[in-house]
């Protein structure tokens, strides 16, 4: 490895799907070595997903799972799962999203582990915290959406509930779980001991939604409803122009009178109803209103120009599709080419963050299922016999 904060970070991942492999993906990122442990037929999100080139390729895999390294190991096979333990006996960081029950009687467990290396950063990615009656119970994204409370904002702001069309929540248990283990670390560089670390989605959402959303309840009693106005506004969204949308943020006092007159109101300056930020949010839905009625009699690059002029935060309205060719990703390089070894032309994110004092220099791709076993297993003090025996009685792939 060479380059980033975390370089010579070793990290055994132990993970599927997303909220395990957005984790790993940044520790990979930022200059560990993650090895990828598979199982037999490899991580469910390699079929699961939508647009593949092959079998096992697919676009949402190849994304969450670049910069990694993987070996496919039985763990049900005793030699396979002995090959597990060697593997965490020389890493610093083991990360699952594996079943707390499921893992201990693997003897995976953070107690079970610590006997082996007693550096290991042990971090389990689990859906609900321990001591709560939901402990150990299966779940995905959704269900965390819908218990943690953000279908319910969506609920507040259009009447209906719904969940945020991106797995949210196992994007943002996975980058806390990053962020945990980076603490971990740095802890470890002063103690010189490991620990565990749960990273419980539900409680991070709950947690995320209350605190935009507690507001009045925050006080006992509370001194007023649940809930940020603004953000529960139906009119919270980006907001019809004379040929698409547009979405303007004018918060302080400057921006909203700067507003008022580029919109034609400028006797709303003096409107107690707008007159302070105070003011403003209080009658939230009454200035998205005005917003929304404001913005129609211009295209949507005409507002753009005019708000850049005044300096107001306003943007245009990006599909999906629309990131593809969005002018200040283009001058930042955001997507790049990159020719895969399996897939061919892809393109790939560039890494958002950056570190005066240096990033990753060797990316690699997206591994092919147990790409890097023999690899591995080498490196882990196997020889190329025993390597050979392993495979052939499917220990190994």
């Amino acid at each position: 490895m060479s380059g980033g904060p975390l370089e010579g970070v070793r990290v055994v991942d132990l993970t599927t799907v997303v909220v395990g492999p957005i984790c790993t993906r940044t520790l990979a990122d930022y200059g560990a070595d993650v090895i990828k442990v598979e199982a037999p037929g490899g991580d469910l999100l390699r079929t699961m997903a939508e647009g593949s080139r092959n079998p096992g390729m697919s676009g949402k895999f190849i994304n969450f799972n670049r910069n990694k390294r993987s070996i496919v190991l039985d763990l049900k096979n005793k030699d396979g799962h002995a090959a597990l333990l060697r593997l965490i006996a020389r890493a610093d960081v083991f990360v699952s999203n594996v079943r707390p029950e499921a893992l201990a009687r693997a003897g995976l467990d953070h107690a079970s582990l610590a006997k082996l290396n007693p550096r290991l950063i042990h971090c389990s990615i689990l859906a609900f915290g321990r001591g709560g009656r939901y402990y150990n119970r299966p779940a995905y994204d959704p269900i965390v959406q819908s218990l943690s409370g953000v279908a319910g904002t969506i609920a507040r702001a259009t009447g209906e509930p719904r969940f945020v069309p991106m797995v949210m929540s196992d994007h943002t248990s996975g980058l806390i779980a990053a962020q945990c283990i980076g603490f971990a670390l740095y802890r470890r560089e002063k103690t010189g001991k490991g620990e565990a670390i749960d990273v419980p989605m539900l409680e991070n959402m709950a947690s995320f939604v209350s605190s935009e959303h507690l507001g009045a309840a925050t006080f006992d009693p509370p001194v007023g409803p649940t809930g940020d106005g603004r953000l529960l506004s139906p009119n919270y969204r980006p907001l019809p122009t004379k040929d698409g949308y547009v979405t303007v943020r004018p918060n302080t006092n400057a921006q909203a009178l700067a507003f008022f007159d580029a919109i034609g109101r400028p006797e709303l300056k003096t409107d107690p109803r707008f007159d302070s930020a105070a003011a403003r949010t209080k009658n939230a839905a009454a200035y998205f209103e005005v917003q929304r009625e404001g913005l129609t009699g211009k295209t949507t690059d005409e507002w753009v120009e005019l708000f850049d002029r005044l300096d107001v935060p306003a943007a245009r309205y990006n599909s999906i599709d629309d990131l593809l060719t969005d002018p200040h990703l283009a001058d930042v390089g955001f997507f790049q080419p990159e020719e895969h070894p399996s897939e061919g032309r892809i393109r790939r994110t560039k890494l958002a963050n950056t570190f005066s004092g240096g990033a990753r220099e060797d990316e690699t791709h997206a591994p092919r299922t147990g790409e890097h076993t023999r690899e591995v297993l080498s490196e882990a003090g196997y020889a190329a016999p025993e390597i050979d025996a392993l495979l052939a009685v499917r220990a190994v792939q």
